[in-house]
């Protein structure tokens, strides 16, 4: 997955999943028409699609999250957040800045993702047919989103700490506790956490992205539609704060028990990983067997793991749909309350 989160990787994102899919059309001009806008989206570097949940799923964690604040955790978000302001030069590329601070915070650990090389920190890759123990062993020399979570929560926790960096631990809290909550941010079955998985999704046939054409990467995949498009269409017309209040309301009752436990990272990254089992790739009509443990820089490398799962014809159909959906709400709830049940916890004892 470390490949995929690097800016350059990100900026070959393909076209729209509807541009594509117009452009899939009999003939040879068809496919000059996808490499030829592929190559533009690079030389224009057009926004990500890359990111865990999307912008209006960060956005939405940050949302429900702030429902679950107590006055003494919002004075202290609120205060170091604005009092250490993100630089104003920065690339946003989920648009401008918002007057929320926690919403503008959700997504700002992407958009510094290459100049601090935090890549790694946003997932960790837990092999497929896991389920206990220490995740130590899969966390890499450069780190994972467990141990960067409690990273960032001890700076934050820390009153002698600089404000600057208090600041950024609150951006960085708000971003991973939301990331960890996205299934395939957890697991890894030597596909890149579902990037080299291409999947039919609804109408949308895998094609190949472009350039170059050894890199043997489609989509739609599994990991692309778990990241923006499932909770998307889930969201409909909506907008992240109507859609943090459908869902804080939800799982009022599943949100009180969450609130009522003590918090365990490495409990809530199994709970997410095992989800990521059941209704990633349990819910597939072709069943997906368990991969070597492999952490492939490309799709063209596990024995050429892209064109293989490409082979399988994976459908993401209206019933996976629904079901993932309903998965993808439980997560996005879950990360807000627990965003929410860290950041109370840091303003206890550290204003």
């Amino acid at each position: 997955m470390e490949a995929d989160w690097a800016l350059a990787e990100r900026l070959r994102q393909p076209p729209p999943l509807f541009v594509l899919n117009f452009l899939a059309g009999p003939g040879i001009m068809n496919r000059k028409l996808v490499v030829a806008i592929g190559g533009l989206a690079v030389s224009f570097c057009v926004a990500p699609q890359a990111q865990a949940w999307g912008c209006r799923g960060h956005q939405t964690v940050a949302l429900i999250a702030e429902k679950h604040l107590t006055p003494e955790a919002r004075q202290l978000v609120d205060k170091l957040l604005s009092e250490n302001p993100i630089d104003p030069e920065l690339k946003r590329y989920c648009g401008n800045a918002s007057p929320d601070l926690m919403v503008d915070a959700s997504t700002w650990a992407d958009d510094v993702r290459n100049e601090r090389r935090n890549g790694p920190w946003h997932y960790i890759d837990i092999p497929r047919g896991k389920h206990k123990g220490s995740l130590e062993e899969y966390c890499g020399a450069d780190g994972c989103v467990t141990r960067a979570i409690e990273e960032q929560r001890a700076i934050l926790k820390d009153r002698f700490a600089d404000a600057a960096k208090r600041a950024e631990a609150v951006r960085y809290l708000v971003h991973f506790v939301g990331d960890m909550h996205q299934p395939l941010h957890v697991i890894n079955n030597g596909d890149k956490g579902g990037n080299c998985a291409p999947v039919k999704y609804l109408h949308h046939q895998p094609l190949p992205n472009p350039l170059p054409p050894e890199r043997e990467d489609y989509s739609p995949n599994l990991h692309q539609i778990w990241d923006t498009e499932v909770v998307e269409r889930d969201m409909e017309v909506s907008n992240p704060h109507r859609y943090a209040d459908d869902l804080d309301e939800r799982f009022r009752a599943e949100g009180a028990k969450w609130e009522a436990t003590a918090f365990d990272v490495e409990k809530w990254a199994w709970e997410v990983h095992e989800r990521a089992e059941a209704d990633v790739y349990g819910a597939l009509a072709a069943k997906i067997p368990v991969e070597p443990d492999v952490k492939p820089k490309g799709c063209s490398d596990n024995n050429h793991i892209g064109r293989r799962m490409f082979e399988k014809h994976l459908r993401a159909d209206e019933a996976y749909q629904d079901r993932a959906a309903k998965a993808a709400e439980t997560g996005l709830a879950e990360a807000g309350v627990r965003l929410a049940m860290i950041l109370n916890d840091a303003a206890k004892t550290n204003p």
